[in-house]
């Protein structure tokens, strides 16, 4: 394809685009994100090459591989067009199957979402309660488009905004219309964009920079690797806008260097849009000269903070510094810089092309737009999930996620990453809007949302992530160094049966300094896992430090398991399984466990027949004596 050097000559070559894609035109969608890659979707993809060709329907069927398409649970993910038949965990052995029903037109049932409830099954994909009760506006592309395929990208109007802002509107008008739209950048702050970019626009200093955050560290997060995956362009082509709007000529994405496709599917768009003149000198005629380059992160989380990554970007070691002067006035290189993070950019050429009237109208007063999550933890449906600003807590758990699984009970929901908060089941009403999580003591972070159970301990919860954010502090200020040190010691002591009075009091002292002092945004809400924990489960804690029993019988040093006299059946099983050798027994001899040499793993809970259940776990209760041997034989029913 030759460079597209005016204007008329992309807008003819996007006309024949569409003119040659009937919209009733077959195709079949496989999601090559890299979870349903993971999960067996390369294969899926050459085997419906290879059957379509077998059958003589490759010249009328498309096979396309798409980017994530959010319900990661039951990859890999296949979707018929036009009739938006949708088949769940589908494997290379069903493909003939698929195929053949293209022509007879029938259902392959068995692929079909089934109601785990009604049994009902769901044909479409609109109709599945996960997709159904979402507003995709940035995943919904995801799904529709080749991820290395520029021309599928300009067939669904992709770069209509950047030549907007370019021929029609210009950089004032851009601008206004960004700020007109109120959207909150995405990476964790929410601090409006548009006066991000004003700031740089009108700052002294040349050159200037634009930049993407794709350092996305959280655990059980990656909304914006699905992004990059799965619609690079979207991100180019709002990363040159922004350039466009504050008057840079270079643009840069940091990406973790863990995310190998993202970084291969951007790396291509880039050559590709290159090729197309959409990249480079006076694009499209336009005078405006933009380049982009891509920088891999060594992965350290704190290079998520801004002046951090800037650091990395220079070529030094990732360390925050003192914003003394805000990084998009003095950032990269002391020049003014815009940073916003994947799902920000992806955003820009919405807002440019749809307008921010239409952008305004979806969410709350304080936080517009959609927002996608990361939804993980112990949840039936795990996956991303795009949601208007404003949905409630509850919805998005039960509706979308289909609740806790297994008959647990829900016990809450931790947002914003490891510096979020906790929110307990009395909280679900909440509506999700930055400032409505952050009032509740959480934060909207990047989008992570892990959901925890009956089991799960909450002071053994924010131990973790106090751990996490202790092994990824970069040291440089002692606030954060020395207090998450600190922190962790002592609710390691209190998750370990050590816990003291004073312990409480001790952590929220920790907890101020962390916040007041730290010089980054890492240290500053490290705090908030504990912070959260202790204001809405401190039963828990006073429990742990002045019973040494865990209520959620989940700690391991606080947890003793029993096997019951009345109901063990001497099959041996977990006598032969435990790993410790502490059980005691033999055949049509009742089991009992050595507590001296019990390291409380839980295998012997987890082997034992559900048809007997005889071992007990529990915490904070005397260990009733062992039977004598003479005692221990069965009557009966032994193995």
């Amino acid at each position: 394809m030759a460079r597209f050097g005016t204007l008329q000559q992309l807008t003819d070559y996007r006309q024949e685009l569409v003119g040659s894609r009937p919209t009733d035109r077959p195709c079949v969608a496989i999601c090559a994100g890299a979870g349903c890659l993971a999960s067996g979707a390369g294969e899926v993809i050459d085997a419906f090459e290879t059957e379509l060709s077998r059958q003589g329907l490759d010249a009328g069927i498309d096979t396309r591989g798409t980017g994530c398409p959010g319900f990661c649970e039951r990859g890999p993910v296949v979707v018929i067009r036009p009739q938006e038949i949708c088949y769940l965990r589908v494997t290379a052995e069903d493909v003939p199957e698929i195929v053949a029903s293209l022509g007879n037109g029938q259902i392959v049932e068995r692929l079909l979402y089934e109601d785990p409830a009604s049994g009902a099954r769901a044909v479409h994909e609109n109709d599945i309660p996960f997709y159904k009760h979402q507003k995709r506006t940035l995943l919904r592309s995801n799904n529709l488009i080749d991820s290395r395929s520029i021309d599928d990208y300009l067939a669904i109007g992709g770069y209509a905004a950047l030549v907007k802002a370019l021929f029609e509107m210009g950089p004032e008008a851009v601008l206004e219309e960004v700020k007109k739209s109120n959207i909150r950048g995405r990476g964790g702050a929410g601090f409006p964009a548009g006066r991000k970019w004003e700031g740089s626009r009108n700052a002294p200093g040349e050159p200037k920079y634009v930049l993407v955050n794709a350092d996305e560290g959280d655990p059980g997060a990656f909304m914006d690797r699905a992004l990059l995956e799965g619609n690079p362009h979207s991100v180019l082509e709002g990363l040159m806008i922004g350039g466009f709007t504050i008057g840079a000529a270079e643009g840069y994405i940091y990406v973790r260097q863990e995310y190998p496709l993202a970084v291969k599917n951007v790396l291509h768009a880039i050559a590709q849009a290159e090729e197309y003149g959409l990249l480079g000198e006076d694009i499209l005629g336009s005078g405006f000269d933009f380049t982009i380059r891509v920088h891999k992160g060594a992965g350290a989380f704190v290079c998520g903070e801004s002046t951090a990554l800037m650091t990395a970007l220079e070529g030094r070691v990732g360390e925050p510094r003192p914003k003394y002067v805000r990084s998009n006035v003095k950032g990269l290189w002391g020049r003014p810089t815009v940073l916003n993070n994947v799902e920000t950019w992806a955003n820009v050429p919405l807002i440019v092309g749809r307008g921010a009237d239409w952008f305004n109208g979806i969410g709350t007063a304080g936080s517009k737009g959609t927002k996608i999550f990361s939804l993980v933890g112990k949840i039936r449906n795990t996956g991303l999930v795009e949601v208007p600003m404003g949905m409630p807590l509850r919805e998005i758990i039960e509706d979308i996620g289909g609740g806790v699984p297994d008959g647990k009970k829900f016990k809450a929901v931790q947002t914003g990453g490891p510096s979020g908060g906790c929110l307990p089941a009395e909280m679900l009403h909440l509506e999700v809007g930055f400032d409505e999580l952050a009032d509740a003591g959480s934060m909207m972070g990047s989008g992570g949302m892990i959901v925890m159970d009956e089991d799960n301990c909450m002071v053994d919860v924010a131990r973790y992530f106090v751990e996490f954010l202790t092994e990824e502090s970069c040291g440089k200020c002692v606030p954060c160094r020395e207090g998450l040190r600190q922190m962790h010691r002592i609710l390691t002591n209190i998750c370990e049966g050590r816990g003291r009075e004073g312990d409480i009091e001790t952590l929220e002292e920790l907890s101020e300094v962390l916040t007041e002092a730290s010089l980054c945004g890492l240290g500053q809400s490290a705090a908030n896992p504990f912070l959260s924990t202790l204001r809405y489960f401190r039963a828990e804690y006073e429990a742990h430090i002045t019973e040494k029993r865990c209520p959620a019988v989940s700690c391991k040093e606080l947890v003793s398991y029993w096997i019951d006299p009345e109901k063990c059946k001497a099959c041996m099983i977990c006598l032969k399984r435990c790993p410790a050798q502490s059980i005691e027994g033999g055949k049509k001899q009742i089991h009992v466990i050595d507590q001296s040499k019990c390291d409380a793993c839980g295998v012997c809970r987890d082997v034992c027949p559900e048809k007997f259940a005889a071992v007990r776990k529990f915490s904070g209760e005397p260990v009733p004596d062992p039977l004598p041997l003479a005692e221990r034989t069965l009557v009966k029913g032994g193995g």
